[in-house]
């Protein structure tokens, strides 16, 4: 049974491995000919100007930096500098390795715990982020609907999938509610996980979870606000990159409204928040084209605006972090691989978290140091996605 396991283990890993490239020669070889003339799609990439190519770097570069608040809403202690080099980090390598998801968890925890932030801490501030996110990616498709009814346009289309986002909402919202309303609730989640893991009785994860439920239920409490703000910033700078897109290549307002991309915007990334190749390439360009089209734009100008898109805001960024793990390891090497902590107030507390944890993104100068303190010096305030996306 473990030999038959191994190998089916083996054969769903080929598998990943072979189906990245093939949905990406699929879509970019095989099903974008068909939908444009890629020489006319070139040619009007080539037409922005100088001005809009200058505005569309400035808007990839809000998109990047809008999300580091998320990562110190969600962790007191951590400053912008090292969320930075966590999220850029962490994000290159969920986007272009097959389970990379996995992969970008373990280069998050790798960061976080050598600038000495304990497993509880990441554990914690990846909980709080991602339901954040999630909640925005749920929430935003009943907000651009109700924004494309506003405008007088039909919304008869995006209104099933808006629909489907409010139930899965709903659903995820009620139990979220139930653990942080009920410690019971938390503990038996726990103990249900350890007994599918381990197949064990013990309460010790039913214990942890009430424990972890205790400090995320503080950390929201007084953090919420910060949280709910920063992440629909991060959300809308992402939407912003595509409306400038579409504009610069030609599509003008009255072909696509701003609300309609938005809405186009907003179910395909609630349709792609579970990738299923590294940043669902290919997958997501279908989506974008595809949603853009029924909104009534052109074929070549649509395709022509997801292209540019797509290249700012998924592909600049395998780069940008492959040069903030260097970064991050150059650091390491520098202070001799030692632990530091993490921003004066920010210690692991033992039943709570604690009253001074709370100032939100105490980001001084000091903090964009790249590696980790040294034990006897002072400790700097530092802090994804994730997220995909």
């Amino acid at each position: 049974m473990p030999v038959l396991k191994r190998r089916t283990n083996a054969v769903v890993r080929v598998a990943r491995l072979l189906l990245f490239p093939a949905i990406v020669a699929g879509v970019f070889v095989g099903a974008l000919p068909h939908i444009a003339d890629l020489e006319d799609v070139w040619h009007l990439i080539l037409q922005m100007t100088a001005g809009q190519a200058a505005i569309l770097v400035g808007l990839t570069i809000l998109n990047v930096v809008t999300y580091w608040p998320v990562l110190v809403a969600g962790l007191p202690g951590l400053g912008y500098g090292r969320a930075a080099l966590a999220n850029q980090s962490s994000t290159s390598v969920a986007m272009t390795i097959p389970g990379g998801g996995a992969l970008a968890v373990g280069v998050s925890y790798a960061m976080y715990t050598s600038w000495g932030f304990s497993p509880s801490d990441v554990g914690l501030v990846t909980v709080v982020t991602g339901i954040a996110n999630f909640a925005v990616k749920l929430a935003l498709p009943l907000a651009a609907v109700a924004l494309v009814a506003m405008e007088g346009e039909p919304a008869g289309d995006l209104l099933s999938g808006a629909l489907v986002g409010i139930a899965v909402l709903a659903a995820g919202a009620g139990l979220v509610l139930l653990i942080l309303r009920d410690e019971r609730v938390a503990r038996w989640a726990g103990t249900g996980i350890e007994r599918l893991a381990r197949r064990s009785t013990e309460p010790a994860w039913g214990d942890a979870a009430g424990r972890f439920r205790g400090r995320l239920v503080d950390l929201l409490k007084r953090r919420w606000a910060f949280l709910t703000s920063a992440t629909v910033v991060s959300h809308l700078s992402v939407y912003l990159v595509l409306l400038a897109s579409l504009r610069f290549v030609g599509v003008p307002n009255s072909e696509i409204g701003w609300a309609q991309a938005l809405a186009v915007f907003a179910l395909v990334r609630l349709a792609s928040a579970v990738p299923i190749v590294p940043g669902n390439v290919g997958l997501a360009e279908l989506g974008y084209i595809g949603g853009l089209l029924l909104a009534g734009g052109d074929r070549t100008h649509v395709v022509a605006a997801v292209l540019v898109f797509r290249v700012l805001t998924y592909f600049l960024q395998i780069p940008l972090g492959g040069i903030t793990y260097v970064l991050w390891r150059r650091g390491l090497r520098l202070r001799g691989g030692r632990s530091g902590g993490p921003a004066e107030g920010a210690k692991e507390p033992q039943d709570g978290p604690e009253d001074d944890r709370d100032a939100p993104g105490d980001g001084g100068a000091d903090q964009a140091e790249l590696g980790p303190a040294d034990h006897g010096a002072p400790r700097h305030d530092e802090q994804p996605s994730v997220t995909a996306t």
